[in-house]
């Protein structure tokens, strides 16, 4: 009777644990896909808060103690850099637009005729030498001929150009969640330590000054010196009249995040320069630009950080990785988000040895 009676309250029990397992995993899966959308921009909203962390305290405690204050004019400054230099591409391929409308209308546009090496190139001489040769002829009739492959890069073009804005639009939320975090600096540090501390155990701190100084250490040294080299680039071009100067910014930006010379777009560039421009100028942008391409060399070693040496290949994984998944801002926080997470790979594998996780007897 008494194994009847424990039958029936075990069958009782497994069956309000199983009823009570799956409630909980409907509330998980819902939950995750309400805070799906938000996912990537709250991480980096953290990332951001964790790297700009030191600052903001030095910034604060020049104002009185008052984070929020610096939080608030951190968030502002930010905005404005992102918005201010996107307003002004955009106006000026506007204008540009309205230029070559008006130049086509007008047909003052005049292309001069192929030169005959250019039928010499491999696999695309012939095709290139034709359609140079019909829209040097008759610029309008070229334009009608390719209608149907123009529409569709123009399609293209306009859809980049839409995730290029809603990638910035994610961006200014981050900032403005990583505001929040900076703010209340101590509040989330000790919500993220007990976080951690459940899940790793004693080792929790120990975790999480790891992933703060891998965080810190490839903002600076990845992040920072891509902004830097984007930076003097868009100074260059911009001195030397470099059309559409902010596109190539951004692709300059691209390949320093994904750990390629900076010279596989400003080599180009720098070429086309020759081609407007006086001698000395195009020389000197060149240098410019081959300067640029190495600076990493020295400024990486300065910025990354004693302790963090990630691999190129991980950095060059994570970006792409994150950039196919979320776009521009995916490209930021997958090479960060992989660092982190081969940096604690690293740390557990050398476990056993003089550890970057040493346990509570070391």
């Amino acid at each position: 009777m008494d194994s009847i009676d424990n039958h029936k309250i075990f069958t009782k029990n497994a069956i309000e644990a199983a009823i009570q397992i799956a409630i909980l995993g409907v509330m998980v899966i819902l939950t995750f896909k309400l805070i799906k959308p938000f996912m990537i921009p709250v991480i980096w909203g953290t990332i951001l808060a964790v790297a700009m962390e030191p600052l903001i305290a030095r910034i604060a405690g020049r104002l009185g103690g008052r984070r929020t204050l610096t939080s608030v004019l951190f968030v502002l400054m930010v905005v404005a850099v992102l918005i201010i230099p996107t307003g002004m591409l955009i106006m000026s391929s506007i204008d540009t637009a309205q230029t070559l409308t008006e130049q086509m209308q007008s047909k003052a546009i005049v292309i001069p005729p192929p030169p005959s090496k250019v039928a010499d190139w491999p696999f695309i001489g012939n095709t290139v030498h034709q359609v140079w040769q019909m829209a040097s002829i008759n610029l309008e009739e070229a334009l009608k001929h390719f209608a149907p492959q123009i529409k569709t890069a123009v399609g293209k073009l306009a859809g980049s150009v839409g995730g290029g804005l809603v990638g910035l639009f994610m961006i200014i939320i981050s900032t403005c969640i990583a505001g929040v975090f900076l703010a209340k600096s101590e509040k989330c540090s000790a919500a993220t330590n007990r976080i951690i501390t459940r899940f790793a155990g004693e080792r929790g701190e120990e975790i999480t000054s790891l992933a703060t100084a891998t965080i810190r250490g490839v903002m600076l040294g990845v992040v920072g010196v891509a902004v830097i080299q984007a930076s003097l680039a868009a100074i260059g071009m911009v001195v030397v009249g470099v059309p559409i100067a902010g596109l190539w910014t951004l692709l300059v930006l691209i390949c320093a995040v994904i750990q390629l010379p900076p010279i596989l777009i400003l080599g180009p560039v720098a070429a086309y320069v020759f081609s407007f421009t006086d001698t000395t100028p195009a020389v000197l942008f060149l240098v410019w630009s081959l300067l640029i391409s190495v600076s990493d060399a020295f400024l990486k070693p300065v910025l990354m950080g004693r302790g963090v040496d990630i691999p190129m290949l991980v950095i060059l994984l994570g970006a792409l990785g994150g950039m196919v998944m979320s776009g521009i801002i995916g490209l930021f926080v997958g090479a960060i988000v992989l660092a982190i997470m081969y940096t604690l790979f690293m740390a557990w594998l050398d476990d056993n040895d003089e550890s970057l996780l040493p346990g509570p007897d070391k």
